[in-house]
């Protein structure tokens, strides 16, 4: 019997004509007369929307993953959820059921026999798979759908923690920073202010000591920032260089400078040139110094290179230095580095970005030997340390960034508050908004200590380096000083020619026309790329935890069965 005042669901969907929804099966669930009237009175039409498709397609309920489950949120609307009133209960199924698909994701990412990725073209995903439509339309969709939309983005993207994926220089999933970016998302403040951050604020500032101490630097000298990616970190470092050497750019702009020259050496990020291009510095202006034939800036070559700016008129104030290259995972020789900067008078940054993570293990942080003596280091922990998407900008200089950025906007950064407004650190960004990326970094930090991301790390290596040995007998190999392993795969047919132009034409196909097929099979995905005269090859990278020995042998093995199918 229906208790007075209420009305069973069932009877939303006998009274709708949609006998066969699931909802229809769940006489004991209860909902207050005001859901139905603000329900009818967004769907005034419900039974001709549902009969007709309009609102929810039959077909897709039929394949709906929730046509079989007991949940109340078929019909209801994103009004029906918080803050609307009373709209617990619709909110805690509608989350409960998307915690239901997330988990369902993770564990299959994790699964050795899941694919990595179902590929699809650009158009077949634009013209929509299988109900899944990227288009817009004036009408709201109910959220079953939208549950069915979440569920479809994740099965037609790629599984970047599968141990099986090679691809990218951040891979993994740590189920800890998952949990700090979903407090951080619930949280959804903005880390300008200590009156709106508090916690994140300080946070911040506990990290930023421990990163560095574990460079080096004194607790005095020490200042940084969180920045959107790598190329933002950069950028800032530029930025701050600049404003060091000349800090009338900042009221004056470039009338205030001398036409001025960077130098990085030629195989690190692009980023360098992108960040003299936007500060109107000039793409020109970067100086690329020659490596050796391990990726590593020559120190003679810098000397020369600073020379030939000064020659012809340009004033030379930074030098990029990279630990860990993007394409051989190469370190620079920081030491030789620093003892030039200081001799000419330069800002040494240290592009860390990938090798960042080196500082916390033991065993190999002395490859990064130099980097105390930077100005400014760029360390993104989504990579080695396998932190969701976070990266930071080290600054050796206290207050520089502060006074590089500071505005002082009277709306947000009131000098008359009554706490400490050092704390109010939204100043020292180009920024203004800024996305809180420091609790997922703390918390995983919480939880697997220092030791836990040192063995995190050294794990990465120990992969990279039984890798190695598995290509040993492959020509043009070394061992990795980081965590990349570059490789051709030589079919029979390209093994037997004679090393010249027409062996390297074919050579340099046999990466793409292996990585395509790759891509439609799923099982697993690693990168290609040439560099200077070398034609296409294979570029493994490491920072997952996950992946074990017996995922990298899945991996040549994979590569030998495509290459036999494709050059038999």
């Amino acid at each position: 019997m229906v208790p007075v005042g209420f009305l069973t669901h069932s009877v939303v969907f006998w009274l709708c004509g949609v006998t066969d929804c699931p909802c229809a099966t769940l006489p004991h669930v209860q909902v207050p007369p005001f859901v139905l009237r603000q329900h009818y009175a967004k769907n005034k039409n419900l039974e001709n929307r549902f009969l007709t498709g309009k609102h929810l397609e039959y077909s897709k309920w039929k394949r709906s993953p929730y046509k079989h489950q007991s949940n109340v949120i078929c019909s209801f609307l994103r009004l029906d959820l918080l803050p609307a009133k009373n709209g617990e209960e619709v909110t805690k199924h509608f989350l409960q059921e998307l915690l239901n698909i997330l988990l369902a994701y993770i564990s299959k990412s994790l699964n050795r026999s899941s694919k990595v990725l179902d590929f699809h073209h650009p158009h077949q995903l634009k013209e929509g798979l299988e109900g899944f439509s990227l288009e817009l339309q004036d009408q709201p969709d109910n959220l079953e759908q939208l549950l069915v939309d979440c569920q479809d983005t994740l099965k037609y993207g790629v599984k970047t923690a599968h141990p099986c994926f090679f691809n990218q220089l951040s891979t993994g999933l740590d189920i800890i920073g998952l949990a700090g970016e979903w407090v951080t998302s619930t949280a959804n403040t903005n880390i300008f202010t200590y009156e709106i951050a508090p916690v994140f604020i300080l946070m911040e500032d506990i990290i930023f000591k421990k990163m560095h101490s574990i460079i080096g630097w004194s607790e005095k000298e020490g200042d940084g920032i969180f920045c959107p990616g790598g190329t933002m970190s950069n950028l800032y470092s530029v930025l701050l260089a600049r404003y060091h050497f000349f800090p009338r750019v900042k009221t004056a702009g470039m009338l205030a400078l001398p036409p001025l020259a960077l130098l990085t050496s030629t195989h690190s990020h692009f980023s360098i040139k992108k960040s003299a291009a936007v500060l109107g510095i000039g793409s020109e202006s970067v100086f690329l110094v020659k490596c050796d034939e391990r990726g590593k800036m020559i120190p003679k070559e810098l000397e020369s290179s600073i020379r030939t700016a000064k020659s012809k008129g340009l004033v030379p104030f930074y030098v990029n230095a990279t630990a860990g290259t993007t394409v051989y995972g190469a370190i620079d020789p920081l030491n030789d580095i620093a003892d030039i900067c200081e001799r000419f008078g330069l800002w040494m940054h240290v592009d860390a970005a990938w090798g960042g993570g080196l500082l916390l293990s033991k065993r190999h942080r002395m490859k990064l030997q130099g980097i105390d003596r930077a100005s400014s280091i760029t360390w993104n922990p989504h990579k080695m340390m396998a932190v969701g998407k976070a990266a930071d900008c080290l600054c050796g200089c206290q207050g520089l960034l502060q006074e590089c950025n500071q505005l002082c906007a009277e709306y947000l950064f009131q000098p008359d508050k009554h706490y400490d407004v050092s704390y109010d650190t939204g100043d020292k960004s180009i920024q203004c908004g800024r996305h809180v990326d420091i609790f997922k970094l703390w918390l995983m930090w919480k939880a697997k200590g220092s030791e836990g991301f040192e063995s995190q790390v050294n794990h990465c290596l120990e992969n990279a380096e039984y890798l190695y040995y598995k290509l040993k007998s492959r020509k043009d190999f070394q061992l990795p000083e980081h965590s990349n392993v570059c490789f051709w795969y030589l079919p029979t047919s390209v093994r037997n020619m004679p090393p010249g132009p027409e062996r390297d034409r074919e050579l340099h196909m046999v990466a793409p026309k292996i990585k395509a097929k790759m891509m439609e099979e799923g099982m697993t995905m690693i990168g290609y790329q040439p560099l200077g005269d070398k034609v296409n090859f294979f570029r493994c990278v490491f920072s997952n935890p996950a992946t074990q020995k017996e995922d990298v042998d899945f991996l040549l093995d994979e590569i030998t069965r495509l290459g036999r199918e494709l050059y038999s």
